[in-house]
């Protein structure tokens, strides 16, 4: 089992910045995608960015790009996702997954979530 905590969210005024942390624990996988997802209310979740465990390949969803940054410390098994410029509709919950794989097999597993309030 892995067990995921994300913590950073809160109140940020529009054009503002905050980072959001995700650590792991429990199961260790060696080969995963940790990514970072958000749910604004009344929508679906959707991906925001990812970070893969072999060579740190990072993707972005087109809205974050130039914004947002992914990364991770792996010694402390704990994930990150610096947000500039925010804007009034990023208001959401922001979810943290680990996609472990082992061979041909996916184990996803999610945090409960950090909200992130835009708002003058």
């Amino acid at each position: 089992q892995v067990q995921l905590v994300e913590s950073g969210g809160g109140l940020v005024q529009p054009g503002g910045s905050l980072r959001l942390s995700c650590v792991a624990s429990g199961f260790i996988f060696s080969n995963y995608v940790m990514s970072w997802y958000r749910q604004v209310p009344g929508k679906e979740r959707e991906l925001v960015a990812s970070i893969t465990s072999v060579g740190g390949t990072t993707d972005y969803a087109d809205s974050v790009k130039g914004r947002f940054t992914i990364s991770r410390d792996i010694a402390k098994n704990t994930m990150y996702l610096k947000m500039n410029s925010l804007k009034p509709g990023e208001k959401a919950v922001n979810y943290c997954k680990e996609r472990g794989i082992i061979g041909d097999a996916r184990y996803d597993y999610w945090g409960r979530g950090t909200k992130v309030t835009v708002s003058p």
